[in-house]
């Protein structure tokens, strides 16, 4: 099903799609994402993508202080600032490993993200190996069929993801440069 951004429903449509474990394509501030509930849609979202199980889905969340629900770690001033942006910041979780965490800059997503109240999986659209797609046709014609709802912003034009950052080591690294560009003071 689709369903465009600017329909009167188009928010309640995607929280209650969420709501109810499914999985929808959604524009994001970087790029258009396979989204869904975390962790409930995480073995969906694989299979949709034909993606192993080696490679962790980022989660977006709505606030900072959503950290606190699965890690102690404090976001330094410094990096934090870069939110909401297209920053991916990895962090410790409090089972010994670690998780990827993004405050996004979209009011769609973070209204989709306070309506839900949980963090959502987000991943761009395209099957593992292949580079993401751009195109609403695209994705309806490679993905309509195995997502619940595709929300239709228009096209995008091919754009970086967000910038990767692990904050887990000292000094910090930069795993994937994107649509952020980080000084050498951020990472010190």
């Amino acid at each position: 099903m689709v369903i465009t951004a600017d329909s009167p429903d188009c928010l309640e449509r995607v929280i209650g799609v969420l709501a109810r474990g499914g999985v929808a394509i959604a524009p994001g501030d970087t790029i258009y994402g396979l989204i869904g509930v975390a962790p409930e849609t995480e073995d969906r979202i694989r299979q949709i993508k034909g993606r192993g199980e080696d490679k962790p889905f980022l989660q977006l969340i709505a606030d900072p202080a959503w950290i606190s629900r699965f890690s102690d770690f404090h976001i330094p001033d410094k990096i934090a600032r870069h939110w909401p942006g297209p920053l991916t910041i990895v962090i410790p979780d409090r089972a010994g490993g670690t998780v990827a965490v993004r405050l996004p800059d979209s009011d769609f997503l973070l209204t989709v993200l306070r309506g839900i109240k949980r963090p959502l999986y987000s991943t761009s659209v395209n099957r593992a190996g292949s580079a993401p797609l751009s195109t609403v046709a695209q994705m309806r014609d490679e993905f309509e069929a195995d997502v619940d709802l595709v929300v239709d912003a228009g096209d995008q034009s091919p754009g970086a993801p967000s910038t990767l950052l692990d904050v887990t080591t000292k000094p910090f690294r930069i795993l994937r440069q994107g649509a952020l560009s980080l000084s050498s003071e951020d990472l010190s």
